[in-house]
């Protein structure tokens, strides 16, 4: 007899759901969020289960692949996908949640999530921290500027550390009294433009040494950031069956609702991987303001600037760079300029 089940994860407790070939239960239970309680639980009430069910989430990664470890047939399935039929209950409660994707485990109408592996995983951490930095420092700043100008003073535009500090020193001429109670808001600053610049330099390290972002940062605008990021989401090229499937994945191409007469497309769906969708644009964006040197993806992308606004093409851009960088990794060549 085939046997599915469920898994409803939280944090500390995931319930268990398990249904026969015909949808009925055969037992519910409720374990810890551990992949070696989980399997020993699978092993001791449930050999020979056909298939086992979880939602994409904040743990799905360290279950799956805990659990593959221990040979359990584990799948991971969209949560946006699974919500569509869980929410045809009218009640939403943790049970009902484990029985529901138990039900999609029988039937097979889910979709599967690639899980990427551990090594993946700790370049988009560390690409990630990056990020944080970033936002943090820009934080931090704008504060600095709004704190400041409480008092009448402005710190103006500073593109480095050595001058904003040169500024500083300038305003505290002028107010004296506010040289300590800025300090300590000045030292964190320091503090995380150290550790952003300490990230860059490992990430920039880390792109250097792999021969596939090395390819890509072959082509114009594609930095080290950009080429890492780039490897790190999509990990394997081979896993779409055409390059122009890069565009949805990222989601950079229109929403599309079509029903009967009407078929009407709208803004991008911005599906899929948000960290690849951002260094995307920001690539396109160098293409068409910053790259001196002429190519057929420029001319094209100032084309539909002139056209359609530079909003939209820089959107374009980053939706047929995506292409253009899954076709070079997929054929291992390198980029050639027109």
């Amino acid at each position: 007899m085939s046997i599915y089940a469920g898994l409803d994860v939280s944090d500390k407790t995931t319930h268990i759901c398990v249904v026969d070939g015909d949808g009925g239960v055969l037992r519910r239970d409720v374990v810890a969020s551990d992949p070696e309680v989980l399997a020993k639980w699978f092993h001791k009430h449930s050999r020979g289960i056909t298939r086992v069910v979880l939602e994409t989430g904040t743990l799905s990664t360290f279950l799956y692949h805990g659990l593959k470890e221990r040979d359990v047939p584990i799948e991971c399935i969209c949560a946006r996908h699974a919500k569509g039929a869980l929410s045809a209950r009218v009640n939403k409660s943790d049970v009902h949640d484990a029985e529901g994707l138990a039900q999609l485990a029988r039937t097979g109408w889910f979709k599967r999530v690639h899980m990427k592996a551990s090594a993946t995983h700790i370049d988009r951490a560390a690409l990630r921290i990056r990020a944080q930095l970033i936002t943090t420092r820009v934080a931090m700043i704008n504060q600095l500027r709004g704190l400041l100008k409480l008092f009448g003073l402005r710190l103006n535009q500073v593109t480095t550390p050595a001058k904003r500090a040169e500024r500083l020193a300038a305003l505290y001429r002028q107010r004296p009294d506010l040289e300590d109670v800025f300090a300590p808001l000045v030292a964190c600053v320091d503090t995380v433009e150290q550790q952003l610049r300490a990230s860059g330099r490992l990430l920039e390290r880390r792109a250097s040494s792999d021969t596939v972002c090395a390819r890509l940062m072959s082509v114009p605008g594609v930095g080290p950031i950009t080429a890492l990021t780039y490897t790190a989401s999509i990990e394997d090229p081979r896993r779409f069956a055409r390059s122009q499937d890069v565009g949805a994945y990222v989601g950079l191409v229109p929403r599309r609702t079509q029903s009967g007469e009407r078929d009407t497309k709208g803004h991008i769906s911005r599906a899929g991987d948000g960290m690849l969708r951002s260094a995307l644009y920001e690539a396109a964006n160098s293409i068409l303001c910053r790259v001196k040197r002429p190519s057929a993806l420029q001319e094209w992308g100032r084309r539909m600037s002139e056209t359609k606004g530079t909003r939209r093409a820089r959107t374009a851009v980053a939706r047929k760079l995506a292409v253009l960088l899954h076709s070079l990794w997929l054929n291992e060549t390198e980029f050639r300029w027109a």
